[in-house]
């Protein structure tokens, strides 16, 4: 039987406090970033756990923290002082296709956007004369900075482009971590100034979306960019200030209770 709309609410809301809990980060790619409590280690960290996020959550959590390895554990530093020798310790990383080529980029453009745009944060940063579409246009300012530098084509992929309609799954799950602050000590709600929690769009992949479709908040059958508008779109009428924190719901729902 399908939910009526303030059942359903209660119920994303009973999810949504079940699972955003420091209990679940360590089976999560955000017990990465929660290694540090630098501004600049977290957000540098938490992006390319994002980047690498899909595949088998272990082997995600493994090989991010590989990487954080071979910078010392100091994502920050490494960046900031990486040579050429320094950015070899990556020849060897695999993670399904994301190698030591797209590492050695992501160092090189990472390091650029810090020494040159203000940080990550900057870059990530919406165009201020845009009223709506938010998360979209952090984006792809982000894309257009992060790729200002030569870089190999083969790279392209690891940054997702929702102008083309991808769901921009990862990059969603980043801005979220670093936007959202609910006290709940999971999300981070680093970034002050550029984004609002209100902007955010819900990050869609197969887990998620099969709920969301179940639920009845979602009648798109494709996960990409138009799927992600008509989702938080929905979820904006439960909670318009913060919509995105029923992705712990859907998520949970999805890979904890097999719904």
């Amino acid at each position: 039987m399908k939910l009526l709309k303030i059942d359903l609410k209660d119920f994303l809301e009973e999810k949504y406090d079940k699972y955003n809990r420091i209990s679940f980060i360590e089976s999560d790619p955000i017990c990465i970033p929660h290694q540090f409590t630098q501004k600049e280690d977290i957000e540098i960290a938490g992006f390319l756990a994002a980047t690498i996020a899909w595949g088998q959550r272990v082997t995600i959590i493994n090989n991010a923290n590989k990487m954080m390895k071979l910078m010392g554990n100091n994502p920050h530093d490494f960046i900031m002082s990486a040579k050429k020798k320094d950015v070899s310790r990556f020849d060897n990383f695999v993670h399904r296709t994301f190698n030591g080529i797209d590492a050695a980029f992501f160092i090189k453009s990472i390091q650029n956007i810090y020494k040159n745009h203000g940080g990550l944060q900057n870059a990530f940063s919406p165009n201020s004369n845009v009223k709506s579409d938010h998360t979209l246009e952090a984006i792809m300012n982000f894309r257009k900075i992060f790729f200002s530098i030569e870089h190999p084509y083969r790279t392209g992929k690891h940054v997702s482009n929702p102008s083309e309609n991808s769901s921009a799954k990862r990059l969603c799950m980043y801005l979220r971590w670093m936007v959202r602050n609910d006290n709940q000590g999971v999300d981070f709600g680093i970034w002050k100034t550029s984004l609002l929690p209100s902007h955010l769009m819900c990050p869609l992949d197969v887990h998620s979306g099969n709920v969301a479709r179940k639920l009845g908040l979602l009648k798109r059958t494709q996960n990409d960019w138009k799927a992600v508008e008509e989702l938080t779109g929905n979820l904006k009428k439960f909670d318009a200030k913060d919509p995105v924190k029923y992705d712990f719901a859907l998520f949970g729902l999805g890979v904890f209770e097999k719904f």
